[in-house]
């Protein structure tokens, strides 16, 4: 398994797949784990650093996580990989940011990944496509035991599971789930989430995490406290409370849309069509927003000639460091914005 082979296809966060998917396009859980013996990473020596990187690289590969296990050296790995990482959702962007040695270990269907030296020691990740936040769980905490029976974490038998940031002792775990509420954005009822997110102590983030803009309508919805809660209770909340009822509200408003807005719905379709297949100059913000309008008219019947695989895989694949790898050569500018209009008609007309 290479880094190169990731550029084939379409990470499993946007596989289209799994429950709920024309609205949960995934379902996250990550665990912060810290190994005894050694300071928070904000305390730590360069030679710390090292001695903690090549503790939990030797770990991780010899934990028979997965039958294949790609690991890769973010220190020495040039800035377009990690930003390819960053865009699959396998490491964070302050991951790939930062200096000293860190790495990640990526299993071959890039369902678990694990972040070393991040915030954490281990930041252990978990990536299902749509809602499976349940078989997420199972997943991760297989690979959790498996860790865990040969480094020794930091635990306190009072609070928990030790980390950098006081918000994730006790478990130690967070849940995120990733959603694709075009409509209630088009129809301004979006505020509805952010309230609903706020009163039940929810964080509502952007594309690639903390900090991040909702650009082409996605939206992560996670916990924000860890502690006072088993990991089982925080999921169940997030499987049968939370989501379904920001599930009911994008679905109520797509189908106020479909029923009192078509004009205004088959406008916004028909723009994005329009452009996406004879656009010569695309940015990656604009095609996102695009192909969010051009995946609701999908699933709302209102597009019939494009297949959903397809589109998933734009969303991806057209963002700077795909289309890079793709095209096997650094672009800029005027000629990035020109290749990724060109990949998308083509990709468009074959579909």
């Amino acid at each position: 398994m290479k880094l190169s082979d990731l550029t084939n296809h379409a990470g499993e966060w946007l596989r289209g797949s799994g429950p709920m998917s024309e609205i949960v396009i995934s379902s996250r859980i990550r665990l912060a784990r810290n190994i005894a013996g050694f300071p928070f990473l904000g305390r730590c020596s360069r030679q710390q650093r090292q001695a903690l990187e090549q503790k939990a690289r030797e770990t991780i590969l010899n934990a028979q996580i997965a039958s294949e296990l790609l690991y890769v050296d973010l220190e020495a790995a040039p800035e377009i990989d990690r930003q390819l990482l960053v865009e699959r959702h396998l490491i964070s962007k302050p991951h790939a940011a930062a200096e000293g040695a860190r790495g990640v270990a990526i299993a071959e269907n890039e369902t678990i990944s694990i972040m070393v030296n991040e915030e954490d020691h281990l930041r252990i990740q978990a990536l299902r496509s749509g809602l499976q936040l349940e078989e997420a769980w199972e997943q991760i905490t297989k690979v959790d035991d498996k860790i865990e029976s040969t480094l020794d974490y930091a635990f306190h038998p009072r609070f928990g599971y030790l980390t950098a940031c006081p918000t994730n002792v006790g478990t130690g775990i967070r849940v995120s789930v990733m959603l694709h509420l075009p409509a209630l954005k088009l129809t301004g009822e979006i505020e509805k989430v952010f309230r609903a997110a706020k009163d039940m102590r929810l964080a509502v983030r952007g594309l690639y995490g903390e900090g991040t803009e909702a650009t082409g309508d996605f939206y992560q919805i996670s916990n924000q406290t860890t502690l006072g809660k088993t990991e089982e209770e925080i999921i169940s909340d997030f499987k049968h409370v939370v989501i379904p009822k920001i599930i009911e509200y994008e679905q109520h408003a797509r189908k106020a849309l479909r029923d009192d807005r078509t004009v205004q719905l088959d406008d916004k379709v028909g723009r994005a069509v329009g452009i996406l297949r004879s656009a010569r100059l695309i940015a990656s913000e604009e095609t996102l927003l695009l192909l969010s309008h051009l995946r609701m008219g999908l699933h709302l019947g209102r597009v019939k000639d494009v297949d959903i695989r397809t589109l998933n895989e734009l969303f991806l694949l057209t963002q700077p460091a795909h289309l890079q790898k793709i095209q096997g050569r650094k672009l800029e500018g005027d000629v990035r914005r020109a290749a990724r209009a060109d990949y998308i008609r083509s990709r468009l007309s074959a579909s």
